[in-house]
């Protein structure tokens, strides 16, 4: 038996990056997938990629900031696969670097209403589905957001992380009670869209080497939603390559 097997998972920001690799290996490992983000073109890609091999996968157009469309998302998936099992909580943007004195509030409440303020609206709406299926929710945060870690001026990243690993911790202790396990995941650098400069450049400062893979990242996530990890709540977890030790 395949280690997701029945299970129904929601993925965001699953038309590129850790998103598309984690629902890739959702699929592979025997879950249905609800494939959310804005990009049509690749949320289709995507979609015909996993039934063709023999896959459960359904593209939905989403903008995970708007409360009305989380709403129809739910119940989409609800629709489709009667259940929910997994919330990966993955949709993030990142704005350039910058002086806190000339960051515009503009990029700064962007950043919150698609880092944090998604995630609100995910859970908010797939609780009680969650509740029924003694479900999971995994929070992709950042090894920024973590306490001994800070990344140059990237004020509004890297804040917005930080309260995903409150929320994470929060959401962890209150739902013990209702049989939902709540993990948050801390990627370092990772190679995807976000990386700003050749991966060649941030290999010296992480001390396993190189930079990490969605793939790489997806692995931990499958895992994490899996039978195999039932005790596993609370976790904060760095996947970094030893970044968050400097």
């Amino acid at each position: 038996m395949k280690m997701l097997e029945g299970k129904v998972a929601i993925v965001t920001g699953a038309t590129s990056g850790i998103g598309a690799a984690t629902a890739k290996l959702f699929a592979e490992n025997g879950a249905s997938v609800i494939l959310a983000g804005r990009n049509v073109e690749n949320g289709i890609a995507i979609e015909r990629e996993i039934i063709n091999k023999g896959g459960s996968a359904k593209f939905i157009q989403c903008d995970v900031t708007v409360e009305e469309q989380v709403k129809k998302l739910v119940q989409d998936t609800i629709t489709f696969y009667n259940k929910i099992d997994i919330l990966f909580n993955n949709a993030g943007i990142s704005v350039p670097s910058t002086d806190l004195d000339i960051l515009e509030l503009s990029d700064w409440d962007n950043t919150f209403k698609v880092n944090l303020s998604s995630y609100f609206l995910l859970i908010k709406y797939t609780k009680e589905y969650l509740k029924l299926t003694k479900g999971i929710i995994i929070n992709n945060a950042s090894n920024s957001g973590l306490e001994n870690c800070t990344l140059g001026d990237s004020y509004a990243y890297s804040v917005s992380k930080a309260a995903i690993i409150k929320l994470s911790k929060m959401l962890a202790k209150n739902y013990a009670s209702l049989g939902i396990r709540v993990n948050c995941i801390c990627p370092g650098f990772i190679k995807t869209g976000l990386l700003r400069r050749p991966a060649e450049v941030y290999a010296p400062n992480i001390p396993l080497g190189r930079v990490g893979y969605p793939e790489e990242i997806a692995k931990i996530v499958s895992f994490l939603s899996s039978d195999d990890a039932s005790y596993i709540t609370g976790a904060i977890l760095p996947i970094d390559g030893g970044k968050s030790l400097n």
